[in-house]
């Protein structure tokens, strides 16, 4: 039997909009079924509600770079590198900064 997680992650945000892992789990199915433009409203979202959830910078700023977005990616990874600092993310850090080197490198 096949589990429908948008619709699992949907109703569990019908009870509580501000269940910070099922909107992550929900962003992050939009980005597996190619929905980025959904996805990315979830990642908005989520981070709006939880400013320091550090994940969804990650995965919203790799979405953004999947759809050719790159100047997003960029706002989005300088964001995420803020909340990693906040919340003591070594590795989330380190992560989003690679990615950010990459990112400018390459539009240099």
């Amino acid at each position: 039997m096949s589990v429908d997680k948008v619709a699992a992650f949907t109703e569990i945000l019908a009870q509580d909009p501000n269940h910070a892992f099922a909107r992550y789990g929900l962003a992050v199915e939009y980005v597996q079924r190619g929905e980025n433009d959904l996805a990315l409203a979830q990642f908005d979202e989520l981070e709006r509600r939880h400013p320091d959830y550090t994940a969804s910078y990650q995965m919203a700023a790799q979405t953004l770079i999947a759809s050719a977005q790159p100047r997003q990616a960029v706002e989005r990874l300088r964001a995420g590198i803020a909340s990693a600092r906040r919340t003591g993310n070594q590795q989330a850090l380190a992560e989003m900064e690679a990615m950010l080197d990459e990112l400018t490198e390459q539009s240099a």
